[in-house]
């Protein structure tokens, strides 16, 4: 019983980590295009628990193609 409650939270925080993770590189997609980048290289993710919260952070280097 208790192994499937354990399964079903990891399960949950997978999903939820996925959702932040595509949220923070979408973003930085958008910021590096924004600013005329072809491409972001390099990225780093970072999560980070803060005050019970989870923040998920990305960066990396927005270059241009020639």
């Amino acid at each position: 019983m208790l192994g499937g409650v354990l399964a079903m939270c990891t399960a949950a925080l997978e999903q939820e980590l996925g959702k932040a993770r595509d949220l923070v590189l979408r973003e930085l997609e958008e910021r590096a295009a924004a600013r005329g980048a072809d491409a972001v290289v390099g990225v780093d993710l970072d999560y980070e628990v803060i005050n019970n919260m989870l923040m998920v952070s990305a960066s990396g280097t927005a270059v241009t193609l020639a």
